[in-house]
């Protein structure tokens, strides 16, 4: 495996709730490598979230160029033409629209592969049913309790029997090749499994590798070491719901997650190409880094780790 810097091909601009581009908004023509395109950073509930009357959500109301969707990330491979999403989110359908300029005549992904059953990364999939798309046989990429999840409950359930989806089951540690380039491998990691396990993903390509962990427990509950993983692959987008303890108004053992705070410490003996692998992703409306220009950016980008904004292209 290659190691070296992630090389980020161009940062397209963020888009507002009507989904425009910017001009600048196209991918590299230089380089026919897979790439990961970011097509949402926000925690499950988006950004602005459901009845927030806070400032973070209010700045949205009067910028609503500031919206941001649920995380997501899709794999594009420039020369098959083909991309594949990683979670279904509420944000689904801006989403797919999103990701339909980086592939020729392609509305939808060639398939879906999902992390668990929490409302941000499945609940997409209703946009692929009778009452929407009605799509025929959309691969699904899921583990075993996830598959029996879709399977045994409705609404559901009738997207697999109305063919809608097609369910391609998913083994821990089993490797899914994908084409002749890219490969897919989940990993369990701990979280609150109420309805299903949850994993994330290695994304290979035959040179690099790409780690995808937008949700994850506290990392000292993993029987795996992250920094091992940040060693081996050459980006690595993890879980950084919360900045610090006493974000949010609750018990914060309710939600754990690390904080980004405790992951800069955990990470802190990296080397600095390491650290510049690190992205984090999938942040709660109360965190700092959706603020651009913020302190907490500020800090994160000069302990030299980086943050993924909505259309981030990178090549891996």
């Amino acid at each position: 495996m290659k190691k070296g810097i992630i090389s980020v091909i161009v940062l397209i601009s963020l888009f507002s709730c009507q989904d425009k581009v910017d001009k600048k908004s196209t991918v590299s023509a230089k380089s026919n490598d897979p790439y990961i395109l970011v097509l949402g950073n926000a925690q499950d509930a988006g950004y602005p979230q459901i009845a927030c009357q806070k400032e973070c959500c209010n700045r949205v109301s009067l910028n609503p160029e500031l919206k941001r969707f649920v995380s997501s990330i899709a794999v594009v491979d420039p020369i098959s033409n083909e991309s594949w999403i990683f979670d279904a989110t509420p944000d689904f359908t801006a989403q797919t629209k999103l990701l339909s300029k980086y592939v020729k005549d392609k509305p939808l992904p060639d398939g879906i592969f999902l992390t668990h059953a929490h409302i941000g990364h499945y609940t997409g999939l209703m946009f692929l049913g009778r009452e929407a798309l009605g799509a025929k046989k959309m691969p699904v990429f899921a583990m075993p309790k996830m598959q029996r999840f879709l399977t045994e409950n409705g609404p559901w359930s009738q997207l697999i029997e109305l063919e809608n989806i097609k369910i391609q089951p998913l083994k821990q540690d089993s490797i899914i090749i994908l084409n002749s380039r890219i490969s897919v491998m989940p990993i369990q990691v701990p979280h609150r499994d109420e309805f299903s396990e949850t994993v994330g993903f290695i994304i290979n390509n035959q040179h690099k590798k790409a780690l995808y962990i937008p949700d994850i427990d506290k990392w000292e509950k993993w029987n795996r070491k992250i920094t091992d993983y940040i060693k081996e692959v050459d980006l690595a987008i993890v879980d950084a719901t919360f900045f610090k303890d006493g974000e949010i108004n609750r018990d914060m053992s309710e939600v754990p997650h690390p904080f980004v705070e405790e992951s800069m410490a955990l990470f802190e003996n990296l080397s600095e190409g390491d650290k510049r692998k690190v992205f984090f992703i999938h942040f709660n409306h109360t965190n700092p880094l959706l603020i651009e220009g913020s302190d907490a950016q500020k800090l994160v980008q000069n302990k030299g780790f980086n943050i993924t904004k909505q259309g981030l292209v990178v090549s891996f």
